[in-house]
């Protein structure tokens, strides 16, 4: 009986190819990165911070620092106060003037005359004129007499309201840019959103002259 070796060729596998083989490679994308971390931020809107410097420039004109400021409600406000602010030196003026023009028609203003600056020959303080009082845009005119004294003291009158007028018409101005940059200032301020009421041991109490435990609430604010 004869015994005789002989050597077959096989096909090798290697070990590492077949542990690798399967397992996929992802390479890491910049761009898919910046997409997950897009998508995560995108959940929660960024609080609107306005500038407070930006927001009271834009305030000098009226409404335009509560634009910026992104306060619409309070465009209604602003406007009806300072329109009638300038609503009412407008009337007072138109009156002031027509007291005005009738209490110098009582006097001679020919600068030629030698009657120049006093009563009009024959005119008596007893007197009236009429008078056209006039209301916005000339229209429903008050017509009504007044003597050369009722003519100054109207014509005072109205000249006064017509400097309180413009008085507060200033006074809403301001106040309207005092507002944009304070209510700038108010949405700055951001507040932390855990707000969670923690208790903490705390050893010195008040009034205390030695240590006492006791405990503590502590509010998280940012």
């Amino acid at each position: 009986m004869a015994l005789c070796s002989f050597e077959a060729a096989a096909q090798r596998v290697s070990k590492d190819s077949v542990g690798k083989e399967g397992v996929p490679i992802i390479s890491a994308d910049s761009a898919v990165i910046s997409t997950l971390d897009s998508v995560n931020r995108s959940g929660k809107r960024k609080k609107f911070m306005p500038n407070p410097k930006t927001a009271t420039r834009l305030a000098l004109i009226p409404g335009g620092g509560q634009i910026y400021n992104r306060d619409y409600w309070k465009l209604p406000i602003v406007y009806i106060a300072f329109g009638g602010g300038l609503y009412t030196y407008y009337l007072n003026s138109l009156k002031y003037h027509d007291y005005l023009d009738t209490y110098r028609s009582f006097y001679d203003l020919d600068p030629s005359s030698k009657n120049y600056g006093n009563l009009i020959p024959g005119y008596t303080p007893d007197l009236e004129k009429p008078i056209r009082v006039r209301n916005l845009l000339n229209t429903n005119s008050e017509m009504t007499e007044a003597t050369r004294d009722q003519a100054a003291r109207g014509k005072n009158y109205w000249r006064r309201n017509r400097g309180f007028s413009l008085i507060v018409s200033g006074l809403i101005y301001t106040l309207s840019i005092i507002e944009a940059n304070v209510a700038a200032h108010l949405k700055t301020f951001d507040l932390s959103e855990d707000l969670t009421l923690r208790v903490e041991p705390k050893l010195n109490q008040p009034a205390m002259l030695t240590p006492t435990p006791g405990v503590r609430l502590v509010f998280n604010l940012k």
